[in-house]
């Protein structure tokens, strides 16, 4: 074969070369950052695919926290770009693959929210990652000591029916009766409850009431109005001009506190503590980093909705402007929103086969 043909031979298999989608060239990557880390860990095609999904994940995080920092007026605006050229990628290597083994997929409502937060120490943005109480429940069924057959989770209403059946010396199982009498005026949440159902061992039966009073200790200091109802400042021409009032989603946020709590509240085994659940403890105090209420509007903000359960969720134009990066020390006036630009895919394109933000140099 003559050296024209070897080259012709070789620039068709180049052309025919599959060409790696950013998915892909994330996945890649991610493997390149944690093969440094010491031990080892089999990733099975589920993984993989998991990782993946994260990608497209961040990228929409990133795409919507630019859109949003760019629509700020300038001297309220972070000077870091929300690009992946701007992400501390090795930390968020490891905690990917974490949290992928686990099973817990970014693309499923309320399992794991990824929040970006600057770094001023590396000027790079880091990513915290925040369980969902979907996300807490595969956490608690993978670590439980004692894990219940079933988790019941209600909000209790003024007009509905409420009677625990506490366990006494006559009363070996604990249970309860609950029945909504107006289904459709129930009245102003007054509390709510989770029940630990043991199916084949009753006796074991726990119910968890939470009073309002219960349920709002744990409402943070400066949260959200747009969440949990109240007041807000209201802001003409770049300036506060009194205050507003908005009806929030009370019920809803009651739900995901006592779901957060009925997740938490099982105990871990200890003899199933591993390296992942380590690093997960402290991804979580380096979550605390971001305040809560900040989290809500984020999540919010990087979902399109605000989703509770399979039946529940806020619209677009029901939620607030989120107020991008904890590095803000306070909400700022929103100006007008610029949305992100999302190119038309063509028939049978991928959902990843995409540019990510400023295009990641994977």
């Amino acid at each position: 074969m003559s050296t024209e043909e070897k080259n012709a031979a070789l620039s068709t298999v180049v052309s025919t070369k599959k060409e790696l989608t950013p998915s892909e060239r994330f996945l890649g990557m991610v493997m390149k950052n944690f093969a440094a880390v010491p031990g080892e860990i089999k990733l099975a095609p589920f993984h993989q695919k998991l990782i993946q999904n994260y990608f497209i994940k961040l990228d929409m995080v990133l795409k919507t926290a630019e859109a949003k920092r760019l629509a700020k007026p300038e001297q309220y605006r972070e000077t870091l770009a929300y690009t992946w050229d701007n992400i501390n990628r090795e930390k968020m290597s490891i905690d990917v693959v974490i949290y992928a083994t686990l099973g817990i997929d970014p693309m499923q409502p309320n399992q794991i929210h990824p929040i970006p937060y600057k770094n001023d120490s590396i000027k790079k943005y880091d990513i915290t990652f925040m369980l969902g109480y979907r996300g807490l429940e595969l956490k608690a069924k993978k670590y439980g000591l004692d894990i219940p057959d079933d988790i019941i989770v209600e909000v209790v209403h003024a007009n509905d029916i409420f009677k625990p059946h506490k366990k006494n010396d006559k009363n070996r199982v604990e249970s309860y009766s609950f029945d909504i009498t107006s289904p459709f005026d129930r009245g102003e949440v007054v509390g709510g409850f989770y029940y630990y159902n043991y199916i084949s061992q009753p006796e074991k039966n726990k119910l968890r009431i939470m009073s309002m009073a219960d349920i709002m200790k744990r409402v943070p200091k400066n949260a959200s109005a747009e969440f949990w109802g109240g007041e807000k400042d209201n802001w003409k021409d770049g300036k506060k001009s009194g205050k507003i009032k908005v009806e929030g989603w009370l019920p809803e946020m009651c739900f995901k506190t006592l779901s957060r709590a009925a997740n938490n509240g099982i105990t871990i085994d200890s003899q199933k503590i591993d390296d992942n659940y380590v690093r997960m403890i402290e991804i979580e105090v380096e979550g605390k980093k971001v305040t809560e209420e900040r989290v809500d509007e984020m999540v919010a903000d990087q979902t399109g909705s605000v989703q509770f359960d399979e039946h529940t969720e806020v619209k677009d134009d029901e939620q607030p402007a989120a107020t991008n990066g904890p590095a803000a020390e306070e909400k700022k006036p929103a100006a007008e929103e610029v949305k992100p630009k999302v190119e038309k895919k063509k028939a049978g394109e991928k959902a990843d086969d995409k540019k990510g933000t400023d295009g990641p140099g994977f």
